[in-house]
């Protein structure tokens, strides 16, 4: 009896102790989270309205144009964009040139990055001063000397012509310079020391390091290439070269400007693979902007 009545005392006492422990979460913080959650549904709601419309008949759009549930769900949508807009081909372009610039990005960037923080040669400083200034130089500013320049080399209306011109980029490079020069000279030393290249120093010790800010790149090049618009309509004249914003942008005009759940449906398709990618990497993607000096 007595063990019993100590067991449950010394129980007691724990729980407590655990709940004297635990954080409390004051009024101001409450306040906080209830501002956080609302602003996160008011930038959900446009999402949510759109994945729901795509799922809308035609008919139901127009007698309802504010409902949110679909009162007859069907997939009419969706099968209509892969039967009869055979949309893809399109997607399959899109993903081509989304993931060969970002393997671009990833590779130069990173060379161009190390070379700047780590490397000895001169210019250095002036180089370093170029990449920052065309970082500041608006894309339409160089957009039309771009397409003369693509057109001299004959690729318009192809696949390097789509791609080539974004191969690397004046962030990308910023972003891995300021992450490999916190990576320790002692370590590039040493494997100079044991006999290793350049190329082998960045590929074998630098590279390895550098997991967050390449997902870091990555997801903003993937973005970038994937809602690119203006280079793909210009450069792309035939519609097997066409993107997929392109390809949305052009059927939501005409005779099918005013089908809503064909172009809901479109959005849709054109957003997931973003917020996928961003979903599996997100992690990576903190970690990158929080270690190189961007934050």
């Amino acid at each position: 009896m007595t063990t019993t009545l100590r067991g449950r005392t010394e129980r007691c006492s724990r729980l407590r102790g655990e709940a004297a422990r635990r954080p409390v979460v004051s009024r101001g913080q409450w306040l906080t989270y209830a501002a956080l959650l609302a602003g996160l549904c008011l930038t959900l709601m446009p999402f949510a309205w759109m994945v729901l419309g795509s799922f809308k008949s035609q008919g139901e759009i127009l007698r309802d144009p504010n409902g949110w549930l679909p009162h007859s769900p069907t997939l009419g949508n969706y099968r209509f964009w892969f039967s009869g807009l055979h949309i893809g081909s399109y997607f399959e372009n899109s993903i081509l040139v989304a993931l060969v610039t970002v393997a671009g990005n990833l590779v130069f960037c990173s060379m161009v990055g190390y070379a700047l923080a780590k490397l000895e040669f001169p210019g250095k400083r002036l180089l370093f001063v170029v990449v920052m200034t065309t970082l500041m130089v608006p894309g339409t500013v160089t957009f039309v000397p771009l397409f003369v320049l693509v057109g001299r080399l004959h690729m318009i209306d192809t696949y390097p012509g789509l791609i080539l011109p974004y191969l690397a980029s004046p962030l990308g490079v910023f972003l891995m310079r300021q992450f490999i020069r916190s990576v320790p000279d002692s370590l590039i030393e040493a494997a100079r020391i044991d006999g290793a290249g350049e190329l082998r120093i960045f590929a074998k010790v630098v590279l390895p390091l550098c997991g967050p800010p390449l997902a870091t790149l990555g997801i903003l090049t993937f973005l970038s290439s994937w809602n690119n618009f203006l280079w793909p309509l210009v450069v792309a004249q035939s519609q097997d070269k066409y993107t997929l914003p392109v390809a949305l942008s052009l059927y939501s005009t005409g005779e099918q400007a005013t089908n809503y759940g064909l172009l809901l449906a479109g959005s849709v398709m054109v957003i997931t693979p973003i917020v996928l990618v961003f979903v599996l990497l997100q992690r990576w993607f903190v970690q990158g902007i929080a270690t190189t000096g961007i934050k």
